[in-house]
């Protein structure tokens, strides 16, 4: 069952490993030798479930090894926290041919891979994913960052991993809230690219739940390669890479203005879509029969589609304007025209996004 699939970019090629049970597989670096140092990044819960196994991992390699537990949750995502990892890298006297580790989630791939840019102009770093949502997108593609008080990853980078490796096994360890997280990613990716995905995402959502090992397999191979198409063509996101932004500008107002860290991300994901989908019936762009099916599969993962009621409307399209695509203040959002199709609209006016906005408050689903 084992794939491998490589991801191609202008500056370096890598590969990404799928498998189940790959911490306790030998596993190939070929940018390692005998002597070399590492350093692990992780969180006390993934240390405590898998750091053993990786540390034996490099250790058969011959590896000098150090590591640093961070505290977790998106809301400890700060260039404080990276500085922590600067720190322990400089006391363990770390230089410019280190190889940073990143095991964990999503927060720990962007804090990792961005101190890993930046730590004496940039240094290797090996991506290990350990939740849905990681494993299907953050770990891809090398984009990096850390949140500023005033807006999310609005500090970063982009810079790719030596290595991406995806053991399926940690997904027994998550929690159904954390798996539901992850679910919304993929979801995004159907709608974005693929609506015959989307329609098989309706029929096996329950086998996904229940970790269905051939389900799960075809379920992330699938959206890994949805998104190295995207990366090869632009690695840059000057183009067709914002498309895998459905969804995110309202997501991210969400954490912004409810507090990183009350929401997971793949929840303000979840709503973002379905307000990205409501700005496109706003537009008549979109049908009521597509949204309708979003919108069920979503709450059939347990995802909310509401925003919280205590959000203010207009607080909210503040946080929207400090998003990354608005240019010269004109409002640019990816919408859904059709479940397997979307575009960014450009320049929508602050009318159709507080009706939009306003509606999703309203939702009678």
């Amino acid at each position: 069952m084992e794939k491998t699939i490589l991801v191609s970019t202008k500056k370096n090629n890598y590969p990404i490993i799928i498998n189940f049970n790959l911490f306790d597989k030998k596993i190939f670096f070929s940018f390692l030798k005998k002597g070399d140092s590492i350093m692990i990044v992780t969180n006390k819960k993934i240390f405590s479930l898998y750091f053993e196994k990786i540390f034996n991992l490099f250790k058969n390699i011959g590896l000098k090894i150090d590591h640093i537990i961070l505290p977790d949750g998106e809301k400890y995502k700060t260039l404080v926290t990276v500085n922590m990892i600067f720190t322990t890298l400089l006391k363990n006297l770390h230089n410019r041919d280190t190889t940073l580790v990143a095991l964990g989630g999503g927060v720990i791939g962007d804090i990792t891979g961005f101190a890993a840019s930046v730590y004496q102009r940039g240094v290797k770093y090996i991506q290990i994913p350990t939740t849905l949502l990681s494993q299907v997108d953050s770990s891809i593609g090398g984009k990096t960052a850390v949140n500023h008080d005033l807006g999310k990853n609005m500090i970063g980078s982009f810079y790719q991993p030596n290595i991406v490796i995806i053991n399926l096994s940690c997904l027994y360890t998550l929690s159904k809230r954390e798996f539901s997280a992850g679910i919304a990613e993929v979801i995004k990716y159907s709608i974005i690219f693929d609506k015959n995905f989307f329609s098989w995402l309706e029929i096996n959502i329950n086998d996904l739940f229940n970790l269905n090992k051939d389900k799960i397999f075809y379920c992330i191979n699938k959206c890994c390669k949805l998104k190295i198409r995207i990366i090869y063509k632009d690695e840059y996101e000057n183009n067709q890479r914002k498309l895998l932004n459905l969804g995110h500008t309202y997501a991210h107002a969400i954490e912004a203005e409810l507090g990183y860290g009350k929401w997971l991300h793949g929840e303000a994901v979840a709503v973002g879509i379905v307000i990205a989908a409501l700005t496109s019936k706003e537009l008549n762009l979109l049908n009521n029969s597509d949204i309708t099916r979003i919108v069920n599969l979503l709450k059939k993962c347990k995802l909310p589609v509401k925003l919280p009621s205590n959000i203010n409307t207009y607080k909210f399209l503040k946080h929207i304007y400090r998003d990354k695509k608005i240019k010269k203040k004109q409002i640019n959002i990816i919408l859904p025209i059709k479940i397997g199709k979307v575009f960014i609209y450009k320049n929508i006016s602050e009318k159709v996004i507080i009706n939009s906005i306003n509606n999703n408050k309203n939702l009678l689903f």
